[in-house]
């Protein structure tokens, strides 16, 4: 008995394992160190499938994954996993996009190439060729080669997120240079936890409709007949069968409310299929202090 108790409280004193899509200094790294701060244990994953992978097994407590861009839009592969996987959402966190310029030498006129991702360069294209139209510009794989790259030369910059300078130790020395302000992801904390109600909370279902007239409508119909808001509709292929589609909605309210358990139940009945992806609570834009919907 002793040694089972000795074990339970060696458990008890690790410290939690977080999955996230890395490597580090990305943006979801970014928001998994803002969700959980600096006690938990962060493990990069190479795919958003990994990350699931890593919490279904048990070897993660949590992960952190991008669901959505407010301009691009849904990150389908984020979905589709989870028509694949028990895992629930326990959280969601919004992060602006937002770059800076970063590097030893400090100093613009003194830099003589940039590395940056291929998506970094596209997002900070005009300031790039407004500020630095000649300097030569280095493609990497990820950020993380990227300022790899940067701090083996000191004439060298690298395009990062502009909360990643204590992470890669190297100094802004432009900021807020993407191309589109008010740029967010959305990310999500998956696990097996079951969240508690807050007084603001919401609900993410996705459910497939019959192919018949007014299928989406009637499914949809509780929502507004029980005074609910939804925030959200999506809709993916079901891999399964040529056209057919998954629907994910996101409703306002708490699984465990007795108006959200009343819709669900009706919405239920005119499904070929329905899941609950969990409940959480609403997430505030950040900086902004306004929420999203």
């Amino acid at each position: 008995l002793f040694t089972l108790i000795l074990a339970a409280s060696k458990q008890l004193q690790k410290p939690h394992r977080v999955a996230y899509l890395g490597p580090e200094a990305t943006f979801t790294h970014i928001a998994a160190i803002n969700h959980f701060g600096q006690s938990v244990e962060y493990v990069p994953q190479p795919a958003i499938r990994d990350v699931f992978n890593e919490v279904e097994r048990g070897t993660c407590h949590y992960g952190v994954v991008p669901v959505e861009n407010s301009i691009e839009g849904a990150i389908n592969h984020t979905l589709d996993l989870f028509f694949e996987s028990d895992i629930k959402i326990c959280a969601e966190r919004y992060q602006p996009v937002s770059y800076d310029l970063l590097s030893d030498c400090g100093r613009i006129k003194d830099i003589k190439r940039i590395y940056a991702t291929s998506h970094s360069f596209a997002l900070c294209r005009l300031w790039t060729e407004k500020y630095l139209p000649s300097i030569k510009r280095k493609e990497c794989r990820s950020t993380a080669i990227a300022v790899k790259k940067a701090r083996e030369k000191k004439d060298s910059a690298v395009i990062a997120g502009s909360e990643a300078s204590h992470l890669v130790k190297l100094e802004p020395i432009a900021s807020r240079i993407e191309d589109i302000p008010k740029n967010m992801n959305r990310f999500l904390v998956i696990g097996r936890d079951k969240i508690t109600g807050t007084g603001k909370d919401k609900t993410s279902v996705m459910f497939v409709t019959s192919h018949i007239p007014g299928a989406l409508y009637k499914t949809l119909k509780p929502i507004a007949e029980n005074g609910l808001n939804m925030v959200k509709l999506e809709s993916r292929p079901a891999k399964y069968q040529n056209w057919s589609y998954f629907f994910f909605a996101d409703i306002e309210g708490h699984i465990d409310e007795p108006v959200m358990q009343k819709t669900i139940s009706q919405m239920e009945k005119v499904c070929l299929y329905m899941k609950c992806l969990g409940s959480y609570p609403i997430a505030m834009e950040e900086k902004s202090g306004v929420h999203r919907f």
